[in-house]
C-alpha cells in the first residue's frame, strides 16, 4: 500500500526523480551550498508524513500544496532546519505553525475547491494560509496577536501571495463585510463553535474547528444544511485557544 501511494505521489506531482531525493538526507548541503535543500526536505515530508498509510492523505491537489510552500518561511530562522519536521514549533507569543500533517489534514477535509472563498481564524504565521492560497481563489485570514498578523501579511507578500487578505482582529466574529464564505478553517480552539462563525457561512459550506478545553480538544468537520450545522468528529487535537471574545488571557510576549 505504502509503494502504491508513493506511486501515485511521484506519478501525479513529483518530479521523475523525486525516488532518489525521497532517499536521500534531506538536509545535506552540496559543495559550495549556502542553505539545506529544503525542497528535498519537502518532499521527504510529504511522503513519509503525509502519504504514509498510517496519515492516508490522498487529495493531490493538496499534496502539491504542501510540496510547494516553503514552510521554512514561516518559521524563526532559529527553527528552519526543524521546518519539515513532524511536529508543531513555536512562532513566538504564546503561538505554534501546526504539524505538518495537521495542516494537510485539516485542508483535506475542508476540500477547497479552485473558486473558493476561505475565511480562516488563527493566521499564526502565516503557513496555513499559503497552503489554502495555493488550492482557492481567495483567502480571508484573521490573526488576534497583531505582530503576529502584521508578520504574516509581510511574509506573505514577500512569497507572492496575492490572493490572502490578512485582518488583526477577534477572529470569534469572523469577517462579515467580506462573507459569505464557501469554507471556514479555525486553528485555535473554542470551547463552542461561534455563532458569527455559522452566519457568516454559505448553505452548502464547509467549516473544520477544534472544539473543546486543552487536553479535551476535539477536531470536527461541520456542513451546512438548511442553515443548521451537521457534525463529524475527525480526531482529537491540541490546538492553542481561542481568545478575544472567546474568553481566555492573550499573552504580549513573545
Amino acid at each position: 500500500m505504502l509503494e502504491a501511494m508513493r506511486k501515485l505521489w511521484h506519478d501525479t506531482v513529483a518530479s521523475p526523480w523525486s525516488s532518489l531525493l525521497v532517499s536521500a538526507c534531506c538536509f545535506l548541503r552540496g559543495a559550495g551550498a549556502a542553505e539545506p535543500d529544503y525542497a528535498a526536505a519537502r518532499q521527504h515530508m510529504v511522503v513519509e508524513q503525509l502519504v504514509a498509510p498510517e496519515r492516508g492523505i490522498k487529495n493531490v491537489r493538496v499534496l502539491a500544496a504542501m510540496n510547494k510552500v516553503p514552510r521554512h518561511e514561516f518559521v524563526p530562522a532559529s527553527l528552519r532546519n526543524q521546518a519539515y519536521e513532524d511536529y508543531p514549533l513555536a512562532i513566538g507569543y504564546e503561538q505554534t505553525i501546526s504539524q505538518p500533517y495537521i495542516v494537510a489534514l485539516m485542508t483535506e477535509k475542508l476540500d477547497p475547491k479552485p473558486t473558493d472563498r476561505v475565511l480562516e481564524i488563527g493566521t499564526g504565521s502565516g503557513y496555513q494560509a499559503a497552503v489554502l492560497a495555493e488550492l482557492v481563489h481567495e483567502v480571508y485570514t484573521i490573526e488576534i496577536v497583531d505582530p503576529l498578523a502584521r508578520r504574516a501579511e509581510a511574509d506573505l507578500k514577500r512569497l507572492g501571495y496575492q490572493n490572502v487578505t490578512v485582518r488583526s482582529g477577534d477572529g470569534y466574529n469572523g469577517w462579515a463585510e467580506a462573507a459569505p464564505f464557501d469554507a471556514i478553517m479555525v486553528t485555535c480552539a473554542p470551547d463552542h463553535v461561534p455563532q458569527p462563525l455559522v452566519d457568516q457561512l454559505k448553505e452548502g459550506g464547509r467549516m473544520i474547528i477544534p472544539v473543546g478545553p486543552a487536553g479535551h480538544q476535539q477536531l470536527y468537520i461541520l456542513l451546512k444544511r438548511d442553515g443548521k450545522m451537521e457534525s463529524q468528529a475527525v480526531l482529537p487535537v491540541g490546538f492553542v485557544p481561542m481568545t478575544g471574545t472567546a474568553g481566555g488571557d492573550l499573552k504580549q510576549g513573545p
